[in-house]
């Protein structure tokens, strides 16, 4: 019974480990707290960007437009791996680009458009953008 309290106790403190590094502190505002992100809230800004830019039919895991209509917008995190650092963050996503469209072209707009979003969104500094083109899918 001992070791069964100790066993639940122990998988409690790893969950909570585990979900403080998944968050990154970004200001210590003096007398109202902390602004905390999760490092999910940087991947799903990236998803969300990368599929407004014309030419992306989606994300590499199948997620379409219309899927993220019905899914709702936290599963635009898959296919986007966010590395946080000094303040300082790293992109790596997986798209399909739509057949006809020129893929360096819808690449370039892609790493424009995920980097304005998350600096203009958290303030913090993106050093790159890296878009893998998984696939290219016809209309």
């Amino acid at each position: 019974m001992a070791k069964d309290i100790e066993n639940v106790k122990a998988k409690e403190s790893t969950a909570k480990e585990k979900e403080v590094k998944s968050q990154r502190i970004l200001r210590q505002v003096s007398e109202y707290g902390q602004v905390i992100i999760a490092d999910q809230v940087f991947a799903i800004i990236a998803g969300i960007a990368a599929m407004e830019v014309e030419g992306v039919s989606s994300m590499a895991d199948g997620i379409t437009r219309e899927l993220i209509a019905k899914l709702g917008i936290k599963n635009l995190s898959k296919g986007v791996k966010v590395e946080v650092a000094d303040e300082k963050i790293s992109v790596y996503m997986a798209l399909n680009i739509a057949f006809g469209y020129n893929i360096p072209s819808v690449c370039y707009k892609v790493q424009d458009r995920v980097k304005a979003m998350i600096e203009n969104m958290t303030g913090l500094q993106v050093i790159d953008v890296n878009v893998k083109v998984a696939g290219v899918v016809t209309a």
